[in-house]
């Protein structure tokens, strides 16, 4: 059981792109990824994980004092937790908002940017991976910044190459869900460098014995688990189980289920098919009145009038 799947096919990632830059040297932009980027896609992402695809040249990205991190054509730079960057071919010069730079689309094309001092050029497709899940703990243990070669890795040639062939027949959908499986291999990697010994989300995901407690409460989150339960399938005594999930991800088992369920209700309650009623069994609630409870308790609202401010 593949927990990363188990965790990213619960927050429904989507997305596509919406810009095209074409820059020359010297350049530099500030950027961040607006709801109005998105409208296309979501009426309202409750989380963005802001993307660019670097089709040729090569540019700096960086985000407030951190080390600017280098990208080259072919790879795609991923910023899960879409804040404010700094992007250009070098970067101690006055950035110009990028926003201010877009021009509006013509035909069937995508709104593009075409700026700079006319040297070397860099080619931009600008994206976003948009969910409707409030919280996530995943997001936010992610580095401000990932990177992944869209050639590399067993399935890189495939991954080039289904870039290239969207990029020919202009499907920006496309490359927003290969960009979704780009997202998805960085984090693969990621997790794998990590150092087994700090604590934390992702270091979660490599613990043998956590992964698979959380691939279950991550697919099976209507199930009637329990701490025996889950410590069970994970291989530990109860004690064990519960001091060791509580001490790398912050939360005791229950509370950390109770909160993933109402994620999971949120986003379904925000896709608009399914009354609360509904949702309430769908996430292993059979008294809708005690899923009312637990829903404001973590939104401090009822689930009724937190769908019709959503999808208003």
């Amino acid at each position: 059981m593949d927990v990363l799947h188990s965790v990213l096919s619960s927050m429904k990632l989507s997305g596509g792109v919406f810009l095209e830059a074409s820059f020359t040297e010297p350049w530099c932009v500030t950027s961040k990824i607006g709801p109005e980027d998105c409208s296309a896609y979501f009426l309202q992402p409750a989380h963005v994980i802001a993307y660019h695809y670097v089709v040729a040249g090569e540019a700096y990205c960086a985000i407030g004092s951190e080390p600017p991190t280098r990208v080259v054509a072919g790879q795609i730079l991923l910023l899960p937790k879409n804040e404010q960057h700094v992007l250009g071919s070098r970067l101690d010069g006055a950035p110009a908002d990028a926003r201010a730079l877009i021009e509006p689309a013509d035909g069937s094309g995508l709104p593009r940017i075409v700026w700079g001092g006319g040297g070397a050029p860099t080619t931009l497709l600008c994206g976003f991976l948009g969910t409707l899940t409030p919280i996530s703990p995943f997001l936010t243990s992610l580095p401000s910044i990932l990177v992944v070669d869209a050639s590399a890795g067993a399935a890189g040639e495939w991954l080039a190459s289904s870039i290239r062939y969207a990029l020919q027949e202009r499907s920006p959908e496309v490359i927003g869900k290969l960009a979704e499986l780009l997202f998805f291999e960085a984090v693969k990697r990621y997790v794998a460098s990590l150092d087994a010994e700090p604590t934390g989300w992702l270091t979660g995901l490599r613990d043998p014995h956590l992964s698979r407690a959380l691939a279950l409460i991550h697919e099976c989150c209507a199930d009637a688990w329990t701490t025996d339960a889950l410590a069970r399938e994970a291989g530990l005594s109860r004690s064990a189980f519960a001091e060791r999930f509580t001490r790398l991800l912050g939360d005791p088992p229950m509370r950390y289920l109770a909160r993933h369920r109402m994620n999971v209700a949120a986003s379904l309650l925000q896709e608009g098919r399914q009354n609360a009623s509904n949702v309430a069994y769908s996430v292993g609630f059979n008294s809708e009145a005690a899923f009312n409870r637990a829903f404001k308790k973590e939104f401090g609202i009822p689930p009724g009038a937190w769908q019709r401010e959503k999808i208003a």
